[in-house]
């Protein structure tokens, strides 16, 4: 019978495509840690794995795993930390493989590489509808019917069980595609302390932990819209541990070897990020309820949390589709003082005419002054000084990339036509193809029952799966 460790210790590895490894080796060489988590995915990552895989089908997996993993291997042999990542996008095995070839290049042998699969429901959507299930939008209750035709990918949201069977058998790195956030980091838990798939209160817990983790440096200081000026040396911040015991209950903390700041502050901001209810945080292991959490400061730089409760995991999943939405053209052009942003706005006046006389019709047409309103919108209160200069960004949806590049023949001319001091021009920005996102809930048996591990060891042949 396995035994039960005391406590363990989890570090964040990665909390968005590109995100830098530097913390996270720093974390492998001084936190003690016993596993590393990424979080490597969201939906503007699939669309970009997309295309990565529209032109070269051996790609759809994030290209940093190849940085990722050469910087951190050596430390799954050296301490015998485990490497848990949804790097694996809409191509988990290629990820694998990846994984793989690196191990076998730093001369390392007897390294089990698990994959996940399953998630990627793409090719089922027609049977799926024909069969009379449902996938219309979750929130608008939309049909389908009309972007079905223009999918390109669809992806269900995995709990954190298949990689719980992963590390069950013997997996010391776990690739997997599509999971949620928080899923590499309840998974350590489950599988270390035994947790039943219905400890409700103790997944809620492991599931919040890995909120607080899965943003990187957001619990350390990172984005900390507080008194973000005594964040020690961010030039080399560190990312956050969780020292969890078999209650639930945990402490977040940091290496000292690195900068940041862990207060109950910097991690009740990311407490709240991205959480639509507090009383019920929806994910396929659990439903969380945090009205009740309790964060306390033990320490210089650890914070204790207790207090998390779940309920019951809901019985859908859900799936991400990306579809084919147009392509945008975009211009940004320059204007100096004086009356930077009213020759800005008589710009866009003039080209909207121009797109009018000419009979260029668009999906959707968006303007942003930058230097005024590009970041707050229709928030932005009018300036009360002359502003030294305004960028103004136009930006359209056309149905093909050649409606696209006609935006950008409208401006040149104004360089000597138009508001004076026009400069700063970026007129050469090549249309790119837009992707539309939809979501929809569908019963979560549909889709676990295809999901599989397989466990490959290096120089060896598959070792398992299920």
């Amino acid at each position: 019978m396995k035994s039960v460790k005391q406590t363990v210790r989890i570090g964040a590895a990665q909390g968005f495509y590109g995100d830098t490894i530097e913390p996270a080796v720093a974390t492998a060489k001084y936190g003690e840690v016993d596993y590393l988590g990424f979080d490597c995915l969201a939906e503007l990552t699939m669309a970009i794995l997309l295309k990565d895989k529209q032109k070269d089908g051996n790609l759809g997996h994030t290209r940093d795993i190849t940085t990722s993993m050469k910087a951190l291997l050596p430390y799954v042999k050296e301490k015998g930390i485990k490497l848990l990542t949804n790097a694996g996008g809409l191509n988990p095995v290629g990820a694998q493989q990846e994984v793989i070839r690196l191990a076998k290049e730093l001369g390392m042998s007897d390294l089990k590489v698990a994959v996940v699969t399953g998630d990627n429901i793409i090719d089922q959507i027609d049977s799926m509808i024909s069969q009379g299930l449902a996938l219309d939008h979750m929130e608008t209750g939309e049909s389908i019917d009309p972007v079905k035709d223009r999918l390109l990918f669809a992806n269900a949201y995995l709990g954190s069980m298949p990689i719980v069977e992963a590390l069950r058998q013997g997996a010391d790195v776990v690739v997997t595609g599509r999971t949620t956030d928080p899923a590499q980091f309840l998974a350590p838990l489950i599988y270390e302390f035994g947790w039943t798939e219905d400890d409700w209160n103790r997944l809620a817990s492991g599931i919040f932990m890995g909120h607080l983790l899965e943003c990187s440096a957001q619990s350390t200081g990172g984005n900390f819209s507080g008194d973000w000026r005594q964040v020690e040396r961010m030039e080399e911040i560190g990312y956050p541990i969780a020292e969890v015991s078999e209650s639930g209950d945990f402490i977040v903390t940091k290496v000292k070897e690195r900068g940041g700041l862990v207060t109950v502050d910097t991690v009740k901001e990311q407490m709240l990020y991205e959480i639509h209810d507090p009383s019920a945080y929806v994910t396929p292991d659990v439903v969380v309820d945090l009205t009740k959490v309790q964060l306390e400061a033990v320490g210089t730089n650890e914070v204790k949390v207790t207090g998390v409760s779940g309920k019951p995991r809901p019985d859908t999943l859900k799936v991400v589709m990306g579809y084919e939405n147009g392509y945008m053209g975009q211009v940004i052009v320059g204007f100096s003082w004086p009356d930077a942003l009213e020759k800005a706005r008589k710009t866009d006046e003039i080209i909207r005419k121009q797109m009018a006389s000419r009979g260029l019709q668009y999906d959707e047409i968006h303007t942003d002054f930058m230097g005024y309103n590009s970041l707050h919108g229709p928030l932005a209160e009018e300036p009360k000084e002359e502003l030294n200069e305004v960028y103004l960004r136009m930006a359209v949806r056309a149905k093909t990339k050649r409606d696209a590049l006609k935006l950008n023949r409208l401006f040149p001319p104004l360089s000597l036509d138009g508001p004076p001091s026009m400069g700063g021009y970026f007129g050469n920005i090549p249309p790119r193809q837009l992707l539309g996102m939809w979501a929809s809930l569908i019963p979560r048996d549909i889709v676990e029952k295809n999901v599989k591990v397989s466990v490959n060891e290096v120089g060896n042949s598959c070792q398992g799966s299920n």
